[in-house]
């Protein structure tokens, strides 16, 4: 008995029993203690959240800018072609674009809708009322149906921009060819270069006005880099000389030039402009695959280089959200590029890694 509680009703209540039940009223007072706390300070658990409890706006989250669109969407034009010469489909209609450029945009917050270059114009005037910008990308045809298709779609673009839309166009290497002969009114403005396969820097033309170019957003180290480091990717047989451009009233009036490359044969010609009304960009390089593709060794693929893909991609998709194009939600997911699947062409190890082929 000498363990037994004294006054106890059961002899087998222990010492050590009392001391474990000595401590209950203790850890009661402690929690009230604690409970109490944290209501005085509207503290709760994460178990004794509801929603009436999140998080809500205050003042020191201001809200969104009620003129920007934060769900833009970019079409993007399909190109002749499987884009792998015929590895990939062999349909006679068949059309393209490479999955780089679809990621490209959006790495920078935006959706992608086709603009089958052969459906129906009818079809692809409604896509447009869908879309808050446009992308014309890099290829090799210049001719035909797809060349009027281009021409019409460019015309739809600056006429959304002369009605007070704020409608942003991106042409890449094939892309700023097209609207160079679409612009001059010349189907012969072009000149051969050998620039295929070659990264290279970029030169800022003189006295080059970069304010509300793309460039203005460029860190000055990065701008710095451009100069000075191969970090641009070039692929293309055609272009323009800077002399060509200027000495057409035409060209000169609609497009500022921005930089200048030299191919490999020591010839210069343009790689950047803007224009001078609208919210159009031209690149004869290519800023998508310096993140994107990897099908060749050339393609720079270094920190600063990915840095151009993203800072480019930004620009692109910021200038789409100044749009007034709210389309419906049902209709965009529709037509987005979603509901199809992209097909593995890098297999071989050249050409592009993916791309998108609709028939």
């Amino acid at each position: 008995m000498a363990n037994d509680v004294v006054g106890s009703t059961s002899p087998s209540f222990s010492t050590t029993t009392f001391r474990s039940y000595f401590w209950i009223p203790i850890l009661i007072s402690f929690l009230r203690c604690v409970v109490g706390s944290a209501e005085a300070h509207d503290i709760v658990l994460p178990s004794q959240r509801h929603n009436d409890s999140l998080p809500r706006s205050s003042s020191t989250c201001p809200a969104p800018n009620p003129n920007l669109y934060y769900r833009p969407v970019i079409g993007i034009i399909t190109h002749p072609g499987d884009g792998a010469s015929g590895r990939l489909s062999n349909a006679t209609n068949a059309s393209s674009v490479a999955a780089s450029y679809v990621k490209f945009v959006e790495s920078a917050g935006a959706r992608v809708i086709p603009l089958i270059f052969n459906e129906p114009w009818e079809t692809l005037l409604k896509k447009l009322e869908l879309v808050n910008g446009v992308l014309f990308t890099g290829g090799w045809a210049k001719t035909g149906s797809y060349f009027e298709t281009v021409e019409k779609i460019f015309k739809k673009v600056l006429e959304k921009n002369d009605d007070g839309n704020h409608f942003p166009l991106y042409g890449i290497c094939l892309g700023f060819e097209l609207m160079s002969m679409i612009v001059s009114k010349d189907l012969n403005i072009l000149e051969e270069y050998n620039a295929s396969n070659q990264a290279t820097t970029l030169d800022f033309f003189e006295n080059a006005n970069l304010d509300e170019s793309m460039f203005q957003r460029f860190p000055p180290d990065l701008l710095k880099k451009l100069s000075t480091d191969c970090i641009v990717m070039q692929n293309h047989h055609y272009g323009i000389s800077p002399q060509r451009l200027l000495n057409n009233e035409k060209l000169s009036g609609f497009f500022e030039i921005l930089t200048t490359c030299t191919d490999e044969d020591d010839k210069v010609y343009v790689s950047t402009v803007r224009s001078r009304n609208y919210p159009v960009t031209g690149f004869q390089w290519h800023p998508e695959k310096n993140a994107f593709e990897w099908g060749s060794q050339k393609i720079p693929h270094t920190e600063d280089a990915i840095r151009v893909t993203q800072h480019a991609a930004n620009f692109f998709v910021s200038e789409a959200r100044k749009s007034t194009t709210r389309p419906d939600a049902q209709e965009v997911r529709d037509n987005l590029i979603y509901n199809y699947k992209p097909t593995y062409g890098g297999k071989a190890g050249k050409g592009y890694d993916e791309v998108y082929i609709f028939t």
